[in-house]
């Protein structure tokens, strides 16, 4: 129960109640169900229409699985021809309710994570549903913030699976509040010709404010362009040092942050073929979500 409470607290669910298991999954069951019983004393709860049981070592039931569920329970009850493959619920129900069941159909990803083995699957799993959105992060103060837009383009040409969209950084208040809410786990963050890193550092704070970061780690990439023949390559890592020691701050609040330099030269065939080898290395960290190379500086 303890360890439960913590659980609670730390990822601040708000509508959940424990009640004390059983010594058996089914006695844990009936506990349950009894806690929802409306005559039950300090009960705050009320009685349901229909009850759903799950099993957690079945992580990734999806939120319309359930409202077939619930939908099936309250609509049908008359169904034979589909429990041929009948299972232990099934059979339960059909002993003790004196009721005909209504098997729906589940998703592939409803299996349990019984073995050890099973644990890199499901984190596989986790990876790639994070991993399907990518907002690039723009100053519109900057001349050259086209450069941006054409990282984007390369992004959205690369990784034709994954959803690109762009955001400027002067709308981030009601802008990234809505990325939030819709639990964009990836952001690339461009600097066009500038050692200014304020507003990137803004974005930063927004994430570690928010709460988007505690189930899932979330993905910086803070982009740096520059023409490689202006600036010396060291004289640029070196005034670009301060990102490993913040991305160590930001790494405990679950934020994996890295540097990514980018050459951005006059000839329009060089910057494509940076832009692309940078669209490659994104997609490396926000798919990898590597924490090895939080405060890495690499370069395209």
């Amino acid at each position: 129960m303890q360890a439960m409470e913590s659980i609670i607290h730390k990822y601040d669910h708000k509508r959940i109640s424990l009640v004390e298991a059983g010594v058996t999954r089914h006695r844990s069951i009936f506990n349950g169900l009894k806690a929802l019983a409306e005559d039950q004393p300090n009960s705050k709860l009320s009685k349901p229409e229909v009850v759903i049981i799950h099993d957690a070592v079945r992580p990734f039931v999806e939120e319309d699985v359930l409202f077939k569920v619930v939908t099936a329970a309250k609509e049908h009850g008359c169904s034979d021809h589909d429990l041929e493959f009948g299972t232990e619920c099934l059979q339960l129900a059909l002993k003790y309710s004196h009721t005909k069941a209504k098997l729906v159909e589940g998703s592939p990803d409803l299996w349990k994570v019984t073995y050890k083995r099973d644990l890199y699957a499901a984190e596989s799993i986790i990876k790639e549903k994070i991993s399907q959105e990518i907002c690039v992060v723009m100053h519109t103060k900057e001349e050259k913030e086209h450069v941006g837009h054409l990282l984007e383009q390369v992004l959205k040409n690369e990784l034709n699976h994954v959803k690109v969209t762009s955001k400027a950084l002067c709308h981030a208040g009601s802008d990234f509040q809505q990325i939030i809410l819709e639990q964009c786990y990836n952001f690339v963050c461009v600097n066009v010709m500038t050692p200014d890193f304020q507003e990137s550092k803004k974005l930063l704070s927004m994430l570690e404010g928010s709460n988007l970061s505690i189930l899932y780690p979330v993905v910086v990439v803070l982009v740096h362009f520059f023409d490689f023949k202006l600036v010396p390559l060291s004289q640029k890592m070196e005034s670009l040092m301060w990102i490993k020691e913040f991305a160590k701050e930001v790494k405990k609040r679950n934020i994996l942050l890295c540097g990514l330099l980018m050459n951005y030269s006059q000839d329009e065939q060089k910057l494509q073929e940076s832009l692309r080898e940078g669209a490659i290395i994104i997609a490396a960290l926000v798919k990898e979500r590597n924490s090895g190379l939080v405060g890495q500086l690499l370069i395209a």
